[in-house]
């Protein structure tokens, strides 16, 4: 299972998912969906598409991954998780169609999403990429939109090491004739999307062309507030998300975005819809893990950013954070780039490096000896509770912990 093991879990076609989606009868072609791509950002879009949605009063099927906490958080109707029961029918009513096709952890979960949101007869689906883009399980949807949030530097073991060939393959995902809406302009990258949807003559939009975010600020009351402008931007200058951290102003314009080429498409969503929706995303989806403050006095707060841009933004928030002693409770896993990220970390704060319950993790002796390269000063823990505890003993009441590094490193305290 790619979460566990990474490589050896990815299957670099669609044939089981098609073979899948012909024994089940095609169910993802009885509902809507959005179908959600980006190396960074794309959960929080999904979660917060899904919020607005909820709020315009649809029935709203949500499949994300990986998982914190419990498998079937992938998995969500109305923000609520798949049944336990659903769950095991599910195995054992088909288990010889798996046990002769063998599928992969992430394509049998594929295959039991659509099968569930066509049972509750969802009315639209927001479906999360798990992978690039062009071979993912997900691939075989035709939604009424497509979103490639942005391009980074991520999985490259298994998309290509440059921005262009990641950029290709998320590409993928564009279909002839459904609208693609692409979160930042990335120069490097532009020319991928704009000639994949002329190939297709499909209409090609750019977030940030539309929507941007002039000032942002996180209140005491554990909202952040932000003053957007853009061209359709009536009566949404202020808007309140409950999803906190810096990086959201890049997640809001490519949201408001996707809500206008929706309701071009006939969805009926309000401005009231967008405000509540937006305050609401955790309550509605329960997302967790996103700048997510654990504790106070200490602060302690988890990010499950895990590549180099994702970390680049938390350094940004951890500054800009007030605090007087900085402490980094830190893993990640092996198949990461480990000191593109270490080298993005601040030099002035105490690190207890771990590693979280996957096989995954790298060795926190490996990564601690990294660190030392990059000019990072801490000591080893075998696991994220025993590091975090050490934090919480070093820490006085105005310095603030950090969780992250890794999404199953915060996956261990929440």
């Amino acid at each position: 299972m790619y979460q566990r093991v990474g490589k050896a879990a990815y299957k670099a076609n669609l044939n089981n998912t098609i073979a899948l989606d012909k024994y089940f009868n095609h169910p993802h072609q009885l509902f809507k969906t959005i179908h959600v791509a980006g190396t960074n950002g794309k959960g929080s879009v999904s979660h917060m598409l899904a919020s607005v949605l909820m709020e315009a009063g649809y029935k709203v099927g949500l499949y994300t991954s990986p998982h914190l906490k419990d498998f079937r958080e992938r998995i969500r109707i109305n923000g609520i998780v798949i049944p336990e029961k659903n769950v095991i029918e599910f195995v054992e009513n088909h288990k010889n169609i798996f046990e002769s096709l063998k599928p992969s952890f992430f394509e049998m979960t594929v295959a039991m999403a659509f099968h569930y949101f066509a049972e509750e007869r969802v009315e639209i689906a927001v479906i999360e990429v798990g992978l690039g883009g062009r071979l993912d399980s997900t691939n075989i949807i035709v939604p009424e939109l497509s979103i490639i949030t942005n391009i980074g530097l991520d999985h490259t073991d298994l998309l290509g090491n440059s921005l262009k060939s990641i950029a290709i393959e998320k590409a993928g995902i564009i279909k002839a004739n459904v609208p693609i809406l692409i979160g930042e302009t990335q120069e490097e990258v532009k020319d991928v999307f704009v000639e994949r949807a002329n190939e297709l003559k499909t209409p090609i939009f750019f977030a940030d062309s539309e929507y941007r975010v002039i000032s942002d600020k996180i209140s005491e009351n554990g909202l952040q507030y932000f003053t957007v402008e853009g061209n359709n931007s009536m009566g949404l200058d202020s808007l309140c998300v409950d999803l906190l951290g810096l990086y959201q102003s890049k997640n809001l314009p490519v949201v408001l975005a996707a809500i206008d080429l929706l309701r071009s498409r006939e969805f009926s969503v309000t401005q009231n819809d967008i405000q509540e929706g937006l305050k609401n995303v955790v309550r509605n989806t329960t997302l967790m893990g996103r700048w997510q403050i654990i504790d106070h006095s200490p602060l302690i707060v988890c990010d499950t950013g895990h590549n180099a841009e994702g970390i680049k933004q938390i350094v940004n928030q951890l500054l800009t954070t007030p605090h007087n002693l900085l402490h980094i409770v830190f893993g990640v896993v092996g198949d990461k780039d480990a000191g593109a990220i270490l080298s993005l970390l601040p030099k002035n704060a105490n690190y207890f490096f771990t590693k979280a319950s996957i096989p995954r993790a790298l060795n926190e002796n490996q990564l601690y000896s990294l660190a030392l390269e990059h000019g990072l000063h801490g000591k080893t823990y075998p696991n994220v509770p025993e590091a975090l505890r050490a934090a919480r003993e070093q820490a006085a009441k105005n310095d603030l912990i950090f969780i992250g590094g890794s999404t199953f490193v915060v996956a261990d305290i929440i």
